[in-house]
């Protein structure tokens, strides 16, 4: 199992060490040590938060891509025909280029559309630059929020339909630390919409509430 656990599903996208972004992942992982996430995703002092966001929305991406790497064994074509996130919520998948009109697929399918995708937004230099003093192009803020609104569909669905393999696999608290990380930085910032948010609703609150 050891190993298994280790694998991701897609590369892990690395920063550069010894840039201004390691700097800030570095701090990130400091203070999400302490215990105090509220305390952790806030933007810290003289940051720009373009970068600070930036900076977290690479790191979710390596997480989920690692949590999700753990089930990909239960999530299948027979498994998941549709994409969905319980009963009530069925996602089709759409990128406005390659992919225009929103397209009915398995889950697995729909992940690797949306693993794809945000791997190859977090390549582009353009979107997001690695490089000290190359500012982030002014519809950075809209790209991001795209970005963890989809990455959240992740987490939905490994809730959803995958909690049972989760548990088996001992990686429960791995799931709600992390999640629990995302939700409150993308609250922070106000970056997804609330209904978006829904189909983990219940979760949300019994996630938050211990720390108001």
């Amino acid at each position: 199992i050891g190993s298994r656990s280790s694998k991701t599903f897609k590369p892990k996208k690395n920063i550069p060490e010894g840039s201004h972004q390691y700097e800030l992942l570095k701090h990130a992982e400091a203070t999400l040590g302490s215990g105090n996430l509220r305390m952790a995703v806030m933007l810290p002092e003289g940051e720009d938060l373009n970068e600070w966001v930036a900076v977290n929305t690479v790191d979710f991406f390596n997480q989920i891509n690692m949590l999700y790497g753990t089930i990909t064994d239960f999530c299948t074509e027979e498994s998941c025909p549709v994409m969905s996130a319980g009963p009530k919520y069925e996602y089709h998948w759409a990128d406005g280029t390659n992919i225009k009109k929103p397209i009915k697929c398995s889950a697995p399918k729909y992940i690797d559309y949306l693993m794809t995708w945000v791997q190859d937004q977090l390549d582009d230099e353009t979107l997001f630059p690695s490089k000290i003093g190359v500012p982030f192009p002014k519809n950075f803020m809209s790209v991001a929020k795209t970005i963890l609104k989809r990455l959240f569909r992740v987490y939905a669905h490994i809730y959803h339909q995958h909690f049972d393999p989760v548990i088996q696999l001992q990686e429960e608290a791995h799931l709600n630390t992390s999640f629990k990380h995302f939700i409150f930085f993308v609250q922070e910032f106000n970056l997804i919409d609330r209904r978006e948010l829904a189909p983990l609703q219940e979760l949300i609150e019994k996630l938050t509430s211990k720390d108001r």
